[in-house]
């Protein structure tokens, strides 16, 4: 009986486990129908705003400025060559590279000797010529007073024969008498040929004897050209560079001694691209005397020259794209010849545009500009000219509104956004340079390096000099030094 009632109870614990187990499956399966049949709930998605800087677009008249670069060079270079061969026994002092020298100055000798025995050889030849010329002149002279005697006598021997002739005719003379008197009168008259032959060629004598006079004095002034040819002076004020040539060198005739170059006629070359020569030129397609800005760094300062565009070359050049213009520079103080500049030429006033930062204008030509419910809206914009980190755009409906000041990605027409305004409060100061205190070791080697420096010219070093000394110094400037220093 016990084992029986131990069976049930087994087996009505193990029915009632089954259907628990069931009814858990059943519970399972629609909970699982239930999620599967039941709608997906997505929370609400929320729009993004950023926050955008705004510049407001004013129309007004801009100038814009091309940047180039250029080379400084002297308007006025001249190779300075021995016009003599022979030796060098003097020299200028201040013949030498880098040496200073006005108009007029003495700057080579060269052996004038045998210019000097060529000069006196001509003079000399000159005297014979000059003695010839007396000497035909007294010839011509006589033959002319020969001449006059021959005449004389050939009409006394004339009317002689005449007088025999009426003596025969009253039957007193003789036919010999008549015949005599004829054959003298007739030697009479070849003696005056024979004369003024003599005259002739005393006449020619003269002639020829001028002509060698001439040719002698031809020789006297070439001869004289020569001597001078052995002095060497210079045409114009100006520095000496490329010397070649010390005392007592032997020089050949045509042999280049030096240059001459005027410092103070100095130009700037530069080339620009097809397009932005063409915004050099005026209605007339002549080029335009625009103002330029020649900007070159030296060692923590800017040496600056003004100046004007005065040509342009006729040619592109060989293997060279664009267009090459020239600028002439004014008080051009610290330049030289040679030195590399950046060139800020000032173009022709634009009207009726907008300056705004590159930034702002994409690739396609539009700008993002405020809209209603501080939304952003695309309007499409014509670029005029780029300026550094800035555009000239022009637009309809541009003027007054409010462009995104720097595009990106995730920005575009629709989107909403928080607008950041600049306070226009007027226009604010530019803010002044950083100034830095130095410490006298800092000081000394800033200073010795600007001292030490060969390639600043002196008015610059004076400047920096000079501001160096000051308590407070532009940070700046420290930084372009010390960068200059290697640290």
């Amino acid at each position: 009986m016990r084992f029986l009632g131990r069976s049930l109870i087994g087996m009505l614990l193990a029915s009632m486990t089954l259907a628990l187990m069931a009814y858990a499956v059943f519970l399972v399966n629609g909970a699982v129908q239930a999620r599967i049949g039941a709608e997906k709930r997505v929370p609400p998605a929320r729009e993004r705003v950023f926050a955008v800087n705004l510049v407001e677009a004013r129309l007004g008249t801009e100038t814009p400025v091309l940047e180039a670069f250029g080379e400084v060079q002297s308007r006025r270079t001249l190779e300075l060559r021995a016009a003599a061969s022979g030796r060098v026994i003097a020299l200028a002092e201040a013949f030498e590279d880098g040496g200073a020298v006005v108009a007029g100055q003495e700057l080579v000798r060269i052996d004038p000797a045998d210019a000097k025995a060529a000069l006196d050889r001509v003079r000399a030849d000159i005297a014979d010529a000059q003695a010839e010329a007396r000497d035909a002149a007294k010839a011509l002279n006589l033959a002319r007073d020969e001449q006059a005697a021959a005449q004389e006598q050939a009409e006394l021997r004339q009317r002689a024969f005449q007088r025999q002739q009426d003596l025969v005719t009253r039957g007193v003379g003789t036919a010999a008498a008549v015949e005599t008197a004829e054959l003298a009168a007739s030697s009479a008259r070849q003696a005056v040929l024979a004369r003024r032959q003599v005259m002739t060629q005393a006449e020619a004598r003269i002639d020829q004897a001028e002509t060698t006079l001439s040719r002698a004095n031809i020789a006297l002034a070439e001869a004289t050209r020569r001597l001078e040819d052995t002095t060497l002076t210079a045409p114009f004020d100006g520095t000496l560079s490329a010397t070649n040539v010390v005392e007592g060198r032997l020089v050949n005739n045509n042999e280049k001694l030096a240059d001459l170059v005027d410092p103070d006629a100095l130009e700037v070359s530069f080339r620009v691209s097809t397009a932005q020569y063409s915004r050099l030129l005026d209605a007339s397609g002549a080029l335009i005397r625009a103002d330029v800005v020649a900007v070159l760094d030296v060692s923590g300062v800017d040496l600056t020259a003004t100046g004007r565009i005065s040509r342009a070359s006729v040619t592109a050049g060989e293997g060279q794209t664009g267009r090459l213009v020239f600028a002439r520079l004014e008080n051009a103080v610290g330049f030289k010849p040679g030195d590399f500049t950046t060139v800020q030429v000032r173009e022709p006033a634009v009207e009726n545009v907008v300056r705004l930062p590159a930034s702002a204008l994409d690739a396609s030509g539009t700008v993002l500009v405020l809209g209603d419910g501080d939304r952003l809206e695309a309007l499409p914009v014509t670029l005029v000219r780029r300026q550094g980190d800035d555009v000239l755009v022009r637009g309809d409906g541009l003027a007054g509104r409010e462009v995104v000041e720097a595009r990106s990605p995730l920005l575009g027409a629709g989107i909403a956004v928080t607008p950041l305004r600049k306070a226009k409060s007027g226009e604010v100061a530019p803010a002044s340079p950083a100034m830095v205190e130095l410490s006298d070791d800092r000081r000394a080697k800033l200073v010795a390096f600007i001292e030490g420096s060969t390639r600043m010219p002196e008015a610059a070093k004076a400047r920096v000099l000079a501001r160096l000394s000051e308590p407070l110094v532009p940070e700046q400037m420290i930084k372009r030094i010390e960068s200059r220093m290697g640290g």
